[in-house]
């Protein structure tokens, strides 16, 4: 089906490109399976690394779903959402999501606003049991990835602004990889992510407090704390952060 893969492009590139090509002519339509892991890997002569970084963007563009057990398959048609890691002509993994960064910057400022003048205490309580799940997670050996991203869903959620909750909904998806990116680098250093659980909480008790300027300012420091943060990172962490964010299984009856 797949000719070998090689050249000077970064393999996951090329690979991804493929497999998107697959899909936008047609050759692969909604509901189709792509082929397993162990395929891809025969048929593209590349590693399992390569193909699950490939797979893991066509996910993130929202062109595919790995369904447990079953294998990853092809969703419907929709508006691509922004492509924040697969071109090779736009800048590096660092500027990418400090860009990402930038972004979440304004929306996850206004939304504690938000929060704080409309939270119930209900929305009280699923925030702090969503901050108490990132340490859980990060404790049984998790990135604290999707519990991050559910801490920041749950403030959205309180403000009762669908739009504004599916927005935050939409970014944290399609910058998944650049999230995961960020707690890598946090989880590397003790002071950093001793500094995160700080600055989450003080954006929870500003929201609690009722006080939105404070939660405003709370989560405005967080984002441009990451920021600072990876620009700490030395270049070993980036050279590693190339392939971080792509652990998606093909092929779930494979061995490793």
């Amino acid at each position: 089906m797949f000719n070998k893969v090689d050249g000077p492009v970064r393999l996951a590139d090329r690979v991804a490109a493929m497999l998107t090509e697959e899909i936008e002519s047609g050759r692969l339509t909604e509901g189709d399976k792509l082929p397993t892991e162990v395929e891809l890997v025969k048929q593209l002569g590349v590693s399992r690394t390569v193909i699950r970084e490939a797979v893991s963007r066509l996910r993130n563009a929202g062109l595919v779903e790995p369904r447990q057990g079953r294998g990853v398959f092809v969703l419907p048609r929709r508006i691509r959402p922004l492509d924040l890691e697969g071109d090779t002509e736009s800048p590096g993994t660092l500027a990418k999501v400090l860009q990402i960064v930038e972004v979440r910057r304004a929306m996850e400022a206004e939304a504690a606003h938000l929060a704080a003048t409309r939270a119930k205490p209900a929305d009280i309580v699923r925030m702090r049991a969503a901050l108490a799940a990132i340490d859980t997670a990060v404790a049984a050996g998790g990135d604290g990835t999707d519990e991050d991203l559910a801490f920041h869903r749950s403030i959205a959620e309180s403000t009762g602004n669908p739009v504004l909750v599916s927005t935050v909904h939409y970014l944290g998806e399609v910058s998944r990889g650049g999230i995961r990116v960020t707690r890598a680098n946090e989880a590397r250093r003790d002071d950093f992510f001793e500094a995160v659980r700080q600055e989450h909480q003080a954006i929870l008790t500003a929201i609690e407090s009722a006080d939105p300027k404070a939660a405003r300012t709370a989560a405005r420091r967080h984002m441009k704390h990451a920021a600072t943060r990876l620009q700490k990172a030395d270049p070993e962490f980036w050279d590693e952060a190339e392939g971080l964010g792509v652990d998606v299984d093909l092929d779930p009856d494979a061995g490793a």
